[in-house]
């Protein structure tokens, strides 16, 4: 229950990350989807996701028994699973936060709420029935302790299916192909949403061990804290080489890249591999924006680059360091003796999941947007922000608004600008 309390938490998170890093006209809109996308998540996860992730008598894609959860009706102790079924609510939560990032500063709120609760109930759930329920990657083996490839490679092709087909936003590339920085009005903001974030993987990964008997959550979180350092460490150092300055952005995705990475690994690595693998994941996602940026993908939160390659080189990692003894699941990793088979197995795991969530997230959209005709806002309601289109009120009112400033401050301010500026 505390790992469930503090991955719900993490929700927090994704609304400073998210707010912080787009425009101001867009943040009270953000924080608002993250929260009712979060109970669209809960009440599918309790009528039909449970049920195809952990359920019987199932098929290929997913279980089919515990349809409406009750933890009254249950067999043994009363209550007995209902702490699991909280925790693994939460995670449902988490991917969906992730998709959603493919949406930021264009989507239709109604899109929104339609494919919430289509990927909460027909993408997350095939996904972890077939690695957590298990399903046929689970008997082969495919290691995935937290969910780098549940979770996290799940909602980033679902954000990459969203942000293909709603295309950049306004002002993102010039004619030529050159790309413009639209920068987040907040960047303390973002730092403290990847904080949050960081606080509540040790209920994400240390919670996964679902017990505290041999203190084994401990080393999970030894590992978790040390590839998050190590991202963050190694994404500054590359920003101020490359760069010539260290880029904070850099350094905040490269934190989070490193605790993505380590989540499908932390429970199966020694402690100096955790530190490499963060490591890695935090140069990775200073040169994946970059290659998205250029393919003209708009991803203003960075879900591709934090949860998508990040999580691909974290869930491939274990098929490298794992080792005989942590590896509860699945076999050793190749620099412990393992061969090639684990790494197959995880190469495998990625490649299918991925597909399989991209593609059905792109034809789920395609759906959406040929009903609702259109998936994105028009033009001026992008320009004056989803805030005011989308709500009718700002989330920074004392920003846009006027009436409670003097008339003479205003003209010593802004002499020769519109007040909508």
């Amino acid at each position: 229950m505390l790992g469930a309390i503090l991955v719900i938490f993490m929700q927090g998170g994704f609304i400073l990350l998210e707010a912080g890093s787009t425009r101001m006209k867009n943040a009270g809109h953000i924080a608002g989807k993250t929260i009712f996308s979060f109970g669209i998540a809960s009440i599918v996860f309790w009528a039909v996701g449970y049920g195809f992730i952990f359920g019987e008598n199932g098929n290929f894609f997913v279980g089919m028994s515990d349809f409406f959860y009750s933890g009254v009706e249950v067999e043994g102790s009363p209550y007995s699973t209902t702490a699991f079924f909280v925790f693994q609510l939460a995670f449902a939560g988490i991917s969906l936060a992730i998709a959603l990032g493919g949406f930021a500063e264009r989507a239709k709120l109604l899109v929104y709420l339609v494919f919430a609760v289509l990927f909460s109930a027909l993408v997350y759930p095939v996904v972890a029935h077939w690695i957590w329920g298990g399903g046929w990657l689970a008997e082969h083996g495919k290691q995935d302790f937290a969910g780098s490839t549940v979770v996290h490679l799940t909602g980033a092709m679902a954000a990459l299916a969203a942000t293909t087909l709603l295309k950049p936003r306004i002002g993102k590339y010039n004619n030529d192909g050159t790309a413009n920085q639209l920068s987040g009005h907040n960047q303390v903001y973002t730092a403290l949403g990847v904080l949050i974030l960081f606080i509540g993987w040790f209920g994400f990964n240390a919670g996964s061990t679902l017990g505290v008997e041999d203190g084994f959550f401990a080393f999970v979180a030894l590992n978790t804290a040390l590839a998050a350092a190590a991202g963050s460490i190694s994404a500054l150092l590359i920003s101020w080489v490359v760069l010539g300055k260290s880029d904070i952005p850099t350094m905040l995705n490269g934190t989070l890249a490193g605790l993505v990475a380590i989540t499908a690994s932390c429970a199966f690595v020694e402690t100096w591999a955790s530190v490499v693998i963060g490591f890695v994941a935090g140069i990775i996602v200073f040169y994946s924006v970059r290659f998205f940026e250029r393919r003209k993908i708009d991803d203003p939160i960075y879900a591709l680059s934090v949860h998508g390659l990040a999580g691909v080189w974290g869930t491939l990692s274990t098929g490298f360091f794992a080792t005989p003894e942590l590896a509860s699941v699945g076999q050793a990793g190749l620099f412990y003796g393992g061969g090639f088979t684990q790494l197959g197995v995880q190469a495998l795991g990625i490649m299918v999941s991925a597909a399989y969530a991209f593609s059905v997230s792109y034809v789920l959209l395609l759906v959406i947007r040929k009903v609702m005709r259109g998936l994105r806002v028009t033009e001026e309601q992008e320009l004056i922000g989803l805030d005011l289109s989308e709500h009718g009120s700002y989330g920074y009112p004392e920003a846009f608004t006027t009436k409670d400033i003097p008339t003479v401050a205003l003209t010593n301010v802004l002499p020769s600008r519109p007040l909508n500026e």
